[in-house]
């Protein structure tokens, strides 16, 4: 009996302590339910006091009801200190919505990111005086935009059914020119002056196949053919013979050093094309590789770009230049300043070329080239000028003087080592 009366009142008192338990956590789970609800709406309170915050900025502007302080807002990060002040104020600055607002997001800068911060208003005192004469606040007519407009949509890119050809550039350019030129002087046998008729015809070629790729490299490539005959009735040897005959090649290979400058390699190979005679002369002066010269040069290439592009051309200096003659006929060997019974010559020393052209107008050009070479025995200028007047599209008149020195061969007893050729010729041109 008295165990079930101990057990009875076990049961009771077990009971009773777990009703006392729910009710505590029933309580303390209302009371957290409290707090965060009224967290909530405090949070909600403060998004509304701002919400209401820009709305009556957004209004004075609107308005033009705002003195001008959110240019704070646009320019590099400074302190200022009114936003400090009138935040820390005991009393209630008389501020508009958009001052409060600007010193806020200010303040908001100056306590969370101090490191963005520029400069201040001490130092901007300090580079120059404020503005104290504007009376009149300064009104903006600013319309805040609700929504940003939508960025129009790509067309999509269609895939392109036809092959695409892309072309390499072409460095090469090519050019020329041509020319065929007569004269003729008859003089009947009486004239009270003397003379002789005769006639006398002159073709010349030149073409040109140049690279540059506009970097560092080029390579210039010419070749020249001139070949003029004439005829007299008092030779009665020659039916004709050649009064100018040129076979000249001239190759130049350039990297650039700078600018107008190029290191240089450059080729210069000529001779002629038919046997040279003088007038009831059977002996036979000069030949198809009697004499050839070719000459092999390292130096440097200077580009002439001058008075507004009318003089134009380049000058090579070469310190060092190897020179190689040849002489196929052995009778003419010691004419041109080999041994008697060689062919052959080979000399080192240095040279200087320049071609020029300057063209003074569209009807007159004046082409000049100047060759010098030199192995410190023996020395040779050739200087080449060509006046040349275009008459029409197709015609044109040529001046032509060659005067030249060379040392390698027989001296004269009148003009020494210097030689000298001159004409004038109207004819038809072609160039390209």
């Amino acid at each position: 009996m008295k165990r079930n009366s101990l057990l009875l009142l076990l049961l009771v008192m077990l009971f009773t302590s777990t009703d006392v338990l729910a009710q505590r956590r029933v309580a303390s789970a209302q009371q957290d339910t409290s707090q965060l609800v009224r967290n909530y709406m405090d949070s909600l309170n403060i998004y509304k006091a701002r919400l209401d915050s820009m709305s009556q900025v957004n209004a004075a502007l609107q308005n033009g009801k705002t003195n001008g302080a959110l240019y704070r807002l646009f320019l590099p990060p400074t302190f200022y200190h009114s936003p400090a002040s009138n935040m820390l104020s005991l009393t209630s600055p008389d501020l508009g919505a958009s001052d409060w607002a600007v010193d806020a997001a200010l303040m908001g800068i100056y306590l969370k990111r101090p490191d963005l911060l520029v400069n201040s208003e001490d130092k901007l005192k300090a580079a120059g005086s404020i503005r104290n004469d504007v009376e009149v606040p300064q009104t903006q007519n600013v319309e805040l935009a609700e929504q940003v407009a939508p960025e129009p949509e790509a067309a999509p890119v269609e895939p392109i059914d036809e092959e695409v050809l892309v072309t390499k550039p072409n460095f090469w350019t090519f050019k020329g020119d041509y020319y065929l030129q007569f004269l003729q002087n008859y003089i009947t046998s009486n004239w009270h002056k003397g003379g002789e008729s005769n006639y006398s015809m002159l073709a010349s070629m030149t073409v040109e196949a140049n690279y540059n790729n506009k970097q560092k490299l080029k390579w210039d490539n010419k070749l020249e053919m001139k070949l003029g005959f004439q005829t007299s009735r008092s030779d009665t040897v020659h039916k004709f013979k050649t009064n100018n005959d040129l076979l000249r090649l001239t190759s130049k290979l350039g990297l650039q050093a700078h600018k107008k400058w190029y290191y240089t390699l450059q080729l210069l190979a000529y001779t002629q094309f038919a046997p040279g005679y003088k007038s009831n002369d059977e002996f036979t002066y000069s030949d198809f590789f009697s004499p050839f010269d070719l000459n092999l040069s390292l130096g440097m290439d200077y580009n002439v770009v001058a008075f507004n592009k009318k003089l134009t051309g380049n000058i090579n200096l070469s310190p060092v230049s190897y020179n190689f003659r040849y002489v196929s006929r052995l009778g003419l060997s010691t004419r041109y300043g080999l041994k008697e019974g060689r062919h052959a010559l080979h000399d080192i020393g240095s040279s200087v070329t320049a071609d020029l052209a300057w063209k003074f107008n569209d009807n007159i050009t004046w082409k000049s080239r100047l060759y010098g070479y030199t192995s410190y025995k023996r020395a040779l200028v050739e200087w080449e000028n060509t006046l040349e007047l275009k008459i029409s599209k197709f015609i044109t008149t040529n001046v032509y003087v060659y005067p030249r020195f060379d040392d390698s061969g027989a001296r004269d007893d009148e003009l020494g080592y210097w030689q000298f050729m001159e004409f004038c010729s109207l004819g038809f041109s072609y160039n390209f």
